[in-house]
C-alpha cells in the first residue's frame, strides 16, 4: 500500500491508507486514546480503542517514528475534518528520546540558544519549518523572476586568493600551502561573466569575518546576487531588482501559504515604483547630521517609518551613497562625483539590498585603485578582463535570512536560519 500524506485524507474516506511520520502529540484518556502524527504536510489524528495498540501507543514517545495503517472516516473536530479509526500501528526505529522541549505545544518556549543547540529537533516545530519553507519559495520565485528576463545561473568560487571588497575581516585558510580566503561575495566573477552571459544571477553562500553579535548579521549567510550588462545607470539595476522583490513575494504568497498562515504573516504590496530618496535628503528626513557618511540601524528605521506614512510603503531606495562608504569598483555620479550611482534597498526600515552602477573601463579600475592606496597586483585577474571590453553594468545582492526575518517579524535573523554560523557558533 502507498503512502500518503496527512493532507491526503480528506480525499480519502473510507478507505484503508498507509500512514508515516514522527508521534507529535498522544492523549490519553480513559476510554479511548488519540495518537497524532507529524508529517511533512501536517497533522494526521489517529483514534485508538484496541487495548494491545493502545498498550503499544502508551509505549512511544513524542518523536518516534512509525507507521499507521488505518480506515479514514469524517470527523469534524478532527484536524482537517478527518481522522484514522481501527489502526495498526507499527514503529520504524526504536523509541526516541524526546527533546528538551515540546515540539507538540502551539508556540516553542525554549530560549533562542537551546533550540540553536538542538536545532535539528527544534525546527521540526512548525513555527521553525515554516520560515524556512518561506525561504525555499522566496529563492524559488528569485530563480523564476530573472529567468524569465534571460538571466544565467550561475555558480562561482567560494575560495578566492583575494578580498573582494579590499578589506582585512575575512577568513583565511591554506590552500595547498598557500594563503586563500572564503569569498565575502561573488561580486568580482559576477561582474566578469557579463562578459559571457550580459545577465547573470546566483545564490550562494558568502562569508563575512565582521566580528558582529548582532540579531542582524551572520558570519555565512546566503547570498541572492544579480548583474546585468548595458544599462544607462544605476536606475536600471533598481528597475531589475523591484521586479525581482515583487516575484519573491508572489512566489512566497503562491507556494507557501500555509507556512505565512502558522506566522500571521501577511505578504507586503510591491508599489509599482518603489520611492526613492538622495542619501543627502535621507540623512535629512531621519534627523541625522549632514556630514554622516552612513546610515546608522536608527537612521533606517526612521527612514522605514516615513516611507510607510508618506508613501504607503514597506520598501524604501536610498540612491546616492558617498563614494568614501563604497567600494572601489562602484561608479560615480557624473554630476555629483562625491556621491555614488549607488543604492540600498531598505525593507521595513532595515537595509536588505545593496547595489549600484559598476566602473567598467580599465583605466577607471586602475585610477580607482591608485586613489585608494591599493595595489593592482591583487585584483590583477579582475582587472585585466575589463582591457578586453565590458558592457555599462551594475547589479545587487539580496540577503536571504535578512529578507525572510523582516517579512516574518522575526527579532533574529537566527529565528529563521536553519544552522547559523556567527560569532560563537560552529555546531550544530
Amino acid at each position: 500500500m502507498q503512502r500518503i500524506l496527512s493532507a491526503q485524507l480528506p480525499t480519502h474516506v473510507g478507505a484503508t491508507v498507509r500512514l508515516a511520520g514522527w508521534v507529535h502529540r498522544r492523549r490519553l484518556l480513559k476510554s479511548v486514546a488519540f495518537l497524532i502524527v507529524r508529517d511533512a504536510a501536517g497533522l494526521a489524528q489517529v483514534v485508538v480503542a484496541a487495548p494491545a495498540v493502545r498498550a503499544q501507543v502508551e509505549a512511544l514517545p513524542e518523536e518516534t517514528v512509525v507507521e499507521v495503517v488505518g480506515t479514514v472516516v469524517a470527523n469534524p473536530t478532527a484536524p482537517a475534518g478527518v481522522e484514522v479509526v481501527e489502526p495498526e500501528v507499527r514503529p520504524l526505529g526504536p523509541p526516541a528520546v524526546p527533546p528538551p522541549f515540546d515540539l507538540y505545544r502551539p508556540v516553542l518556549t525554549a530560549s533562542l540558544p537551546t533550540q540553536l543547540d538542538h536545532a535539528p529537533t527544534a525546527l521540526r516545530h512548525p513555527t521553525r519549518s515554516a520560515a524556512l519553507r518561506i525561504s525555499a519559495a522566496a529563492v524559488s520565485g528569485f530563480r523564476a523572476t530573472l529567468d524569465a528576463r534571460r538571466f544565467v545561473e550561475v555558480h562561482t568560487p567560494k575560495v578566492v586568493g583575494s578580498s573582494t571588497e579590499s578589506g582585512a575581516n575575512v577568513f583565511a585558510l591554506d590552500w595547498f600551502g598557500r594563503p586563500a580566503y572564503l569569498a565575502q561575495s561573488p561580486q568580482f566573477y559576477k561582474q566578469l561573466m557579463v562578459g559571457v552571459f550580459e545577465r547573470v544571477y546566483e545564490v550562494g553562500p558568502v562569508f563575512r569575518a565582521e566580528p558582529h553579535d548582532t540579531v542582524r548579521h551572520l558570519a555565512q549567510y546566503t547570498s541572492l546576487d544579480v548583474e546585468l550588462g548595458f544599462v544607462t545607470d544605476h536606475r536600471d539595476v533598481m528597475a531589475v531588482l523591484r521586479d525581482t522583490v515583487a516575484g519573491m513575494l508572489a512566489a512566497v504568497a503562491d507556494r507557501a501559504g500555509a507556512a505565512l498562515d502558522t506566522l500571521g504573516v501577511t505578504v507586503p504590496p510591491v508599489p509599482a515604483e518603489i520611492p526613492a530618496v538622495h542619501f543627502t535628503d535621507a540623512l535629512t528626513i531621519a534627523g541625522a547630521p549632514a556630514d554622516e557618511p552612513d546610515l546608522a540601524p536608527a537612521h533606517e528605521r526612521a527612514l522605514g517609518e516615513w516611507a510607510r506614512a508618506e508613501h504607503g510603503s514597506d520598501f524604501l531606495f536610498v540612491t546616492g551613497y558617498p563614494m568614501a562608504k563604497r567600494p572601489f569598483y562602484t561608479h560615480p555620479d557624473p554630476a555629483r562625483p562625491a556621491y555614488s550611482n549607488g543604492f540600498d534597498l531598505l525593507f521595513r526600515g532595515m537595509e536588505l539590498v545593496t547595489g549600484g552602477q559598476r566602473l567598467h573601463r580599465h583605466a577607471d579600475y586602475l585610477a580607482a585603485l591608485t586613489a585608494r592606496g591599493e595595489p593592482v597586483e591583487p585584483y590583477a585577474g579582475y582587472v585585466d578582463a575589463f582591457r578586453h571590453g565590458m558592457p555599462p553594468h551594475g547589479g545587487f545582492a539580496i540577503g536571504l535570512e535578512r529578507f525572510v526575518a523582516r517579512l516574518t517579524g522575526a527579532a533574529n535573523v537566527r529565528e529563521v536560519t536553519a544552522f547559523p554560523r556567527d560569532l560563537h557558533r560552529l555546531t550544530p
